[in-house]
């Protein structure tokens, strides 16, 4: 059979734009059983010479400096934000009413009001909506998630994480405009809470479940920075870090940091699940690998106990593992651009079969709430609850 062609509108055409790009582009490829494949039909952003270099290189057949065309453009299925956190809220909205499918990258929203009436918009419309939290979709983050469905962990004592970076300690970064606007908080609305910690948290909840409150600090260690639009210094806006105390539902607890004035760090991102019968950990740094620690066979309920106990480290490329199926031989890795991959695979997927592909607006909506009562509680001094919910 023909496969049905799934147009893609891209606006932005940042570091995020390529990503998507690559990933709406491979899919087919390693994913050939799919029933839709998608085609890079209209490319959008403000500057008309980039963007055209940018459509030529990746193969977009149209280009517009007017996101409001991309929306209501005959030519396009799928509307795939990528474009600061600010402008979310109003090219989601307008694609939902246009009956549109949305694919928009995280952070959800700038508040949570503004991510409610994002949810309320595709919910209405009944269109598929995707938020890119793409780590879920790093094979070894998904084989965690499947040891914790299989009961594997047994009560759940303490989930940790952190995302650290170092690229903004230079007092002379600035903010604002193409490149710098997550240092801007007219344009991201926070810092490390949103842009970092956000993915944490949409991972923390999806292994862990809903994170019921929290208790935060923040800094802003540089307080201003010159904004490249005037030239003038002007307050900085957005937490340079965050750390935060957490419980999750199931009664276990939570520890978050992040910041990106960890000299040496450019993108350590770590989890670790605490367990009665298990635990398990993953370094982004060594993404093909799952650290896992058995105490007791999930199959027999044997207790392993005696001087071969260790952790085990699961190299995360044979046949059997999630997603792995479709790409190399057992041991050769992957990167970080699959998982884009994986997330375009799975959202064509659920249009294939008319499914929900998660994580969608209502589940970022609740990693949404959980950053607004950081950065609440950061401001409080106080546990401030969250309101997320499964």
């Amino acid at each position: 059979m023909a496969k049905k062609p799934l147009r893609i509108g891209m606006v932005g055409y940042g570091f995020m734009g390529r990503a998507h790009s690559n990933g709406w582009r491979q899919v087919e490829r390693f994913f050939p059983e799919l029933g839709h494949v998608p085609v890079l039909q209209m490319a959008c952003a403000r500057d008309g010479a980039k963007l055209q270099g940018f459509a030529d290189s990746w193969g977009y057949a149209q280009t517009t400096t007017d996101w409001r065309k991309v929306v209501e453009s005959p030519d396009v299925d799928v509307v795939d934000i990528c474009v600061p956190n600010n402008l979310h809220a109003e090219i989601a909205i307008a694609a939902a009413k246009a009956g549109k499918m949305i694919t928009c990258e995280k952070p959800l929203a700038m508040t949570v009001a503004e991510g409610q009436r994002m949810v309320e918009a595709v919910e209405a419309a009944g269109v598929p909506a995707m938020v890119w939290y793409n780590y879920r979709r790093v094979p070894a983050v998904t084989l965690a998630k499947q040891l914790v469905d299989e009961g594997r962990m047994g009560r759940v004592f303490h989930y940790r994480a952190n995302f650290l970076q170092d690229w903004t300690i230079s007092p002379d970064v600035p903010q604002g405009g193409a490149g710098v606007w997550r240092l801007d908080v007219e344009a991201a609305g926070s810092g490390v809470t949103g842009d970092l910690l956000a993915h944490n948290i949409d991972t923390a909840m999806w292994l862990n479940g809903p994170i019921t409150r929290v208790v935060a600090d923040t800094e802003t260690f540089v307080k201003e920075r010159v904004h490249v639009d005037s030239g003038a210094k002007k307050p900085v806006g957005i937490d340079d870090a965050c750390a935060f105390l957490a419980r999750f539902a199931n009664g276990s607890m939570g520890l978050f940091e992040s910041t990106r004035y960890a000299r040496g760090h450019k993108a350590l991102k770590t989890f670790e699940l605490n367990g009665e019968d298990a635990s398990l950990s993953f370094d982004l740094h060594d993404l093909q690998y799952l650290n896992y620690f058995e105490y007791k066979n999930h199959a027999t309920g044997q207790k392993n106990e005696g001087h071969l106990t260790g952790w085990r480290k699961i190299h995360v490329t044979n046949g059997e593992h999630p997603y792995m199926d479709h790409w190399w031989v057992p041991g050769l890795i992957i990167g970080y651009e699959h998982s884009f991959v994986h997330a375009c695979a799975d959202f064509v997927r659920a249009v294939d079969q008319g499914s929900t592909v998660h994580p969608d607006f209502r589940d970022a909506l609740q990693t949404q709430k959980v950053c607004e009562a950081v950065l609440r509680s950061a401001k409080s001094g106080q546990w401030e609850e969250t309101g997320a919910e499964l």
